[in-house]
């Protein structure tokens, strides 16, 4: 058939194959397949692969593909990334998407940064250290020796671990607040080297100076006024036997402690309790640190982190026996900035300290990115 003929007939037939109903389509395809031989199979099964896999991240504008990716959780994102070179492209370069999955895992995000693969790597970093955060293996341990005596208190600022009996000052306010075995807590002047003030009102060693007694937690003034005044005295519970526990977390705006009965969040300004985070799978966890993002807490065993938002304990890691006399053991945190959410960057260094029978000094690390 010569080709303007055969273009004539198509056409005639396309008019007619169109007035056809969905059911007469179908049969006459039926028909013009088993007639087809070998090399019309494969040309009609090749292109069928093209009219049925359309690729609508290629057609599609790139706002409207960004639009829909974000509906995609991360996992799937990485998947979609080995369909093609373009699909990767694509999904590598949609910048919003790689910042949310970073946030959603408790990271801190500098939206300032708009480069797209850099929040992708984030992500990946990020994935490695919760995996690790879950599977209990984010952690390491080391020790310092060489203490020929009990060590009662210890204080981390800036990559340093100071050993001293019991202490906390403040550069900006220039004070430092001691206790000592008289049962008195002491404020000094740090530039001067003079005792501003003498707090009173203990019935034991102060060893920690961080206004907590057994069921009560007091808040004073810090100023030249001799023998002040308790300004305000939390509890938790009107039951006597319900203890606060070691150490307690104070910003400014809030202050946290944590109790038999969970942990308690109370407005500084008001005194109101804010928030209440039960923990009924284990009791008695003292509070080592509280953020936006997590919190740190121990107990006679474990080293734990819990994730505010889900108010969950997401890891864990094991501690040593270590001194538990009244008067024995004292422990802190180290760095403390991932509390407020972990950047790839502050997941480093020391992350808690306690002091040991031996009077060494038992580390727990973070552990390298892998």
């Amino acid at each position: 058939m010569e080709r303007k003929d055969f273009e004539t007939w198509l056409d005639n037939i396309s008019v007619t194959f169109l007035s056809l109903t969905d059911l007469q389509k179908n049969e006459t395809l039926d028909h013009l397949i088993s007639l087809s031989g070998a090399v019309q199979l494969r040309h009609l099964s090749n292109n069928l692969e093209t009219l049925l896999k359309r690729d609508f991240l290629k057609l599609l504008p790139l706002e409207l593909s960004f639009y829909l990716l974000k509906w995609l959780d991360p996992q799937t994102l990485l998947t979609c990334c080995l369909v093609s070179k373009q699909w990767n492209k694509v999904i590598s370069a949609c910048t919003e998407v790689w910042q949310t999955a970073c946030k959603n895992l408790g990271w801190q995000i500098d939206d300032s940064v708009q480069d797209a693969l850099h929040w992708k790597k984030v992500y990946l970093k990020a994935i490695l250290r919760m995996k690790q955060l879950e599977d209990h293996e984010a952690f390491e341990t080391s020790s310092l020796i060489g203490h020929s005596a009990r060590v009662y208190a210890l204080y981390y600022k800036d990559g340093l671990l100071c050993t001293v009996f019991s202490v906390d000052y403040n550069d900006e306010l220039d004070i430092l607040v001691s206790g000592s075995a008289d049962f008195t807590v002491k404020v000094w002047a740090l530039s001067a080297g003079t005792c501003l003030n003498t707090l009173t009102g203990h019935t034991e060693w102060v060893t920690k100076v961080g206004r907590l007694r057994k069921n009560l937690l007091l808040i004073w003034p810090i100023g030249r006024e001799i023998n002040c005044k308790c300004l305000k005295t939390l509890s938790v519970s009107e039951d006597r036997s319900i203890c606060l526990q070691p150490r307690l977390h104070f910003d400014g705006k809030y202050i946290v402690c944590s109790s038999a009965l969970g942990l308690y969040q109370w407005d500084f300004a008001s005194y109101d309790i804010l928030r209440v985070i039960k923990t009924p799978e284990i009791a008695n966890l003292a509070l080592l640190g509280f953020g936006d993002i997590f919190a740190l807490l121990f107990d006679n065993r474990y080293l734990y982190i819990m994730d505010l938002r889900t108010e969950s304990l997401i890891s864990r890691w094991p501690l040593p026996e270590y001194r538990k006399s009244k008067r024995g053991s004292s422990f802190l945190a180290g760095e403390a900035s991932w509390l407020n959410g972990l950047d790839g960057h502050n997941d480093t260094g020391l992350v808690f300290a306690t002091s040991m029978p031996d009077h060494s000094i038992h580390l727990v690390l973070w552990k390298e990115h892998g």
